[in-house]
């Protein structure tokens, strides 16, 4: 079960940008919504945007992966989702604004779930 190894490494992720809102809820006193505050803002996004990417890319990686696909190609899909989604988190933490990381991270993301959505189809179909 290679893709829980990147289920594990998605969730301490998930865990990471928890831990950081939660910080900075503590440090403004807000308890609900980002109260104006633009870094809380940018934290629950970041937060918020890997919970919307991480189940979809998982539930196709190990379907993927139960296709007999070769371990290999299986890490490889892996460690590219998961460093799509490390360069996002660090865009969408330093900046507001347009971001290398930000980019980077959402354009492998989308790039990562078509490659992964066709691939899926491609083995099925030929099956």
């Amino acid at each position: 079960m290679i893709t829980a190894i990147y289920a594990g490494i998605s969730g301490l992720l998930l865990v990471v940008l928890y831990v950081r809102i939660s910080q900075r809820r503590l440090a403004t006193k807000i308890g609900v919504g980002s109260g104006g505050d633009a870094e809380l803002e940018q934290r629950v996004r970041a937060h918020g945007n890997l919970v919307e990417s991480a189940p979809f890319a998982l539930i196709l990686l190990y379907l993927i992966e139960q296709t007999g696909l070769s371990s290999t190609y299986i890490h490889l899909l892996g460690a590219a989702f998961v460093i799509a989604r490390l360069a996002h988190a660090q865009g969408m933490s330093s900046t507001t604004g347009r971001s290398t990381g930000r980019f980077v991270g959402s354009l492998g993301t989308v790039i990562l779930l078509f490659v992964m959505s066709a691939l899926l189809i491609a083995r099925t179909i030929g099956a």
